[in-house]
């Protein structure tokens, strides 16, 4: 593994519309702020009703705890990766739970990654009108790659994953867009505790996927477009309300 790190790409800057994370860049190239990747991806609501039905099964307060505990576990290990890739010491003591996590994915990161281009990037592109963070941008294989770490209670079927090519797909799109190199190969490496702790490997392309999250990135647009059309309809019954 060899660093060899871009540094010269604009900082985004966050900002929330309609209480949903969008940004913007630091050097004025983003006019109206984009949608973040994950935005664009909860578009697809058969998704979001499979995550509610989950929610409802368990309880509210119980579906809290998780997904707070998830949260926690997943911020923790990316930090350690990042510190690791770039070997720095961490500024906190990680837990040893996540230590434990992490040490399955650096075993990856040990066999397979050679140059690396970025760690946790922020990236945009005008062609999809969305931005976001990318975990990691290196040679995967020696082929280059966008590899993006994961943390999961259980090992994942490949079609509850999907979601995880799209993001991919289009952190490589913004890639290519910003710095001219293409990236083709999407890695995504999930650490899982059941049923034998271990860590599994999905390798795909990007063009077998963009289209999917071009689609949802369509689908976005019709949505905001409803609501605020809603929004707007709810202020002039309010308004008629009042007058009369």
């Amino acid at each position: 593994m060899k660093l060899d790190l871009i540094t010269d790409l604009p900082k985004l800057e966050q900002v929330e519309i309609n209480g949903v994370r969008h940004y913007t860049a630091n050097d004025g190239s983003i006019e109206t702020p984009y949608p973040s990747v994950t935005t664009v991806l909860s578009s697809d609501k058969s998704k979001s009703a499979g995550i509610q039905k989950w929610r409802d099964r368990v309880g509210e307060e119980e579906a809290n705890r998780v997904s707070h505990m998830a949260t926690q576990r997943g911020t923790a290990v990316h930090q350690i990766m990042e510190d690791y890739i770039l070997a720095q010491e961490p500024i906190t003591k990680p837990m040893p739970v996540h230590i434990a996590t992490a040490s399955k994915l650096k075993k990856w990161v040990d066999v397979y990654v050679g140059d690396v281009k970025l760690v946790e990037g922020q990236m945009f592109s005008h062609h999809l009108r969305t931005a976001g963070t990318v975990d990691l941008v290196a040679e995967w294989d020696g082929q280059m790659a966008i590899i993006d770490w994961k943390t999961s209670k259980y090992a994942k079927k490949r079609e509850y994953v999907e979601s995880y090519f799209m993001q991919e797909a289009a952190y490589a799109v913004m890639f290519e867009e910003r710095t001219g190199i293409p990236v083709t190969r999407l890695v995504t490496a999930i650490a899982y505790d059941e049923p034998n702790n271990g860590c599994q490997l999905f390798v795909e392309k990007r063009d077998d996927w963009i289209d999917k999250f071009m689609e949802l990135r369509e689908m976005y647009d019709t949505q905001l477009q409803s609501m605020l059309q809603t929004e707007v309809g709810s202020a002039n019954q309010s308004d008629t309300r009042g007058v009369l």
